[in-house]
């Protein structure tokens, strides 16, 4: 369900376009979103001049909290990267949580489980946080295929095959990503991300470990079973075409509704110009 025109909308923003890409899908729809910019990961960008905004340490809780309040901020959305804090810098935010034993669960676990301690936070809070579909759906990606090019036959075997893959993977909190080929897992996702998943591919077939005859292989990007649909999408954008390319791809399948286009219009480019398919595919 998609947020009643008008909204104050807080985005809690970290570094890239896609905080802004989102803020401005807001204003298009008529909301009125507010951008708290995390100090270190987001620059005095010409496009804050658009939006109301604030800047704040991501290690500064009371000041985040207390900026939300003061813009009147109820409803707030995560976007954008932030590296991953220290053990003891971790400890500084989460030191409003009441029960020790979940900060320690918290602190001790991957990246998933910091994201659903931001979101305890914030709630615990007064703030209602949502997701990129409810708030800017017309990013993540629509079913069918979203750029000029046709898959083939085989590339959608294969697409049923990866995300049947990752559904089963998905309880161990490994990756949102494999490239597979001729029913062949070649690399899954791990925590150093899609680009270098897609650098491990290319050097394998440059080791010749991996021999294509043809542009056989495919990326294949979907959430994890169950996730979270307000933090950490999967995500893909020109870059990740670039990558594709070099890796020797043949295209790209993204689950529809859980995977963020960022710079829709020049990745749609990219891929067309590239000769790599892009399409959007049902959660089997």
């Amino acid at each position: 369900m998609s947020a009643t025109p008008n909204t104050r909308i807080g985005i809690i923003a970290g570094s890239g376009a896609f905080p802004f890409e989102i803020a401005y899908s807001l204003k298009n729809a008529g909301h009125r979103p507010f951008i708290l910019a995390l100090r270190g990961f987001v620059g005095r960008d010409e496009a804050l001049r658009d939006f109301d905004h604030a800047f704040a340490d991501m290690l500064d809780p009371q000041k985040i909290l207390s900026l939300l309040r003061e813009h009147q901020i109820t409803r707030v959305l995560l976007a954008g990267g932030v590296s991953r804090p220290g053990p003891m810098a971790l400890l500084s935010i989460y030191s409003f949580f009441r029960n020790r034993d979940e900060l320690r669960r918290i602190v001790s676990g991957g990246d998933d489980r910091i994201l659903r301690g931001v979101i305890r936070l914030l709630e615990e809070n007064g703030f209602s946080v949502i997701g990129i579909d409810e708030a800017a759906p017309d990013i993540l990606a629509t079913e069918g295929i979203i750029g000029a090019i046709e898959d083939t036959s085989s590339s959608r075997f294969d697409i049923d095959a990866a995300l049947s893959f990752l559904r089963v993977i998905s309880p161990y909190d490994v990756g949102q990503g494999v490239v597979i080929a001729n029913s062949r897992i070649l690399a899954v996702e791990g925590p150093e991300g899609t680009d270098a998943m897609l650098e491990r591919v290319r050097l394998m077939q440059k080791n010749r470990r991996v021999v294509l005859d043809d542009k056989s292989a495919l990326l294949v990007k979907a959430a994890k079973q169950g996730q979270d649909h307000r933090v950490d999408l999967p995500t893909i954008g020109p870059r990740t075409i670039k990558n594709a390319k070099v890796a020797g791809l043949c295209g790209i399948a993204i689950v529809a509704g859980e995977v963020v286009i960022v710079a829709r219009k020049e990745t749609i480019e990219a891929a067309d110009h590239s000769g790599l398919f892009l399409k959007g595919v049902r959660r089997l």
